[in-house]
């Protein structure tokens, strides 16, 4: 039976905790300034210059200013970030405090190795892949091989899984690999970056429209799974550290990180490697994202 995730308000996601318990989306604001912007010609007139690559890197290169420090602790105090978690350091931009590194023993790494981790913190949705499945995700729908730019290899996908991590501003913003694995090449897919709010969804299909970089993952218990990381709305930059051809790695290490703005991470499993856990599965048929940390098991290998 195909899931699909159930639409939601226009106005904010319905996001649950690994118990089941619903949780206060803490960037539920953004959502009038993106319904006007994607509801009303006005609005969408404007996004034409607003998701230009070169405005997008306009607004990075403004992050990176001295002065963006200046909106750091409005940040802190509104997104009700723990900044104990984080490594002390003197932020010398915005951009310096989005992409802080966290102390480990906030983000400990599931340590049994037949588990699968989430590669960052985020709010997430898995869904089965099928022929010919249109995903349905906050109203709009995606397939497959638009998102990863190859009908052929979104075909050895099917039966198995799509896993949308969507980060906000309050994130953490670095991600990791999920499993030991080698590290194939890097394809980057240019395009019109879009914000990932759901708000957005109504009115664009916004995963294949933006900028996004596929990685192949040979892992070690999961076959090869396609790491995906998306570029949103003012976040032109997608940084992943540089590996040589096949380089092997750890489950947990760093693969790279967003810059200013939220993005999304998909993780696409092929058939018969991953069992979900039950939980995911169940909240995204319900039509809930599921509140995620870096390193938190989210599934195990299929036996």
């Amino acid at each position: 039976m195909q899931l699909r995730a159930k639409k939601q308000s226009a106005a904010v996601a319905t996001i649950c905790d690994r118990d089941g318990r619903m949780v206060q989306d803490r960037n539920a604001g953004q959502g009038k300034l993106l319904r006007l912007l994607y509801g009303t010609a006005p609005g969408r007139l404007a996004l034409k210059g607003l998701t230009c690559p070169v405005v997008s890197q306009w607004v990075g290169d403004a992050m990176e200013h001295p002065l963006s420090t200046l909106a750091i602790p409005l940040t802190v105090k509104k997104k009700q970030i723990p900044m104990k978690e984080y490594q002390r350091e003197v932020y010398r931009s915005y951009n310096a405090f989005f992409t802080r590194m966290i102390l480990p023993e906030y983000r400990p790494v599931d340590p049994h190795e037949n588990v699968l981790i989430s590669p960052c913190d985020a709010k997430l949705t898995v869904i089965p892949v099928e022929e010919d499945t249109r995903f349905v995700i906050k109203g709009a729908e995606y397939r497959l091989s638009a998102l990863v730019g190859c009908k052929r290899l979104a075909q050895r996908y099917m039966g198995g899984y799509c896993m949308i991590f969507r980060l906000t501003p309050d994130d953490y913003h670095r991600y990791c690999f999920p499993d030991d694995c080698r590290v194939g090449k890097t394809r980057q897919i240019d395009g019109v970056l879009h914000t990932v709010n759901p708000v957005s969804a109504e009115y664009v299909k916004v995963y294949h429209r933006n900028s996004r970089a596929v990685t192949m993952l040979r892992t070690e218990h999961f076959g090869d799974l396609l790491q995906i990381e998306v570029g949103a709305m003012l976040v032109g930059k997608i940084v992943n550290h540089p590996h040589t051809a096949m380089q092997a790695v750890k489950r947990g290490d760093e693969k790279g990180y967003f810059a200013f703005g939220g993005s999304t991470i998909v993780v696409v499993a092929p058939p018969h490697c991953v069992s979900v856990d039950a939980d995911l599965l169940r909240n995204s048929r319900d039509g809930a994202e599921t509140l995620i940390r870096f390193g938190e098991r989210i599934g195990c290998a299929h036996e």
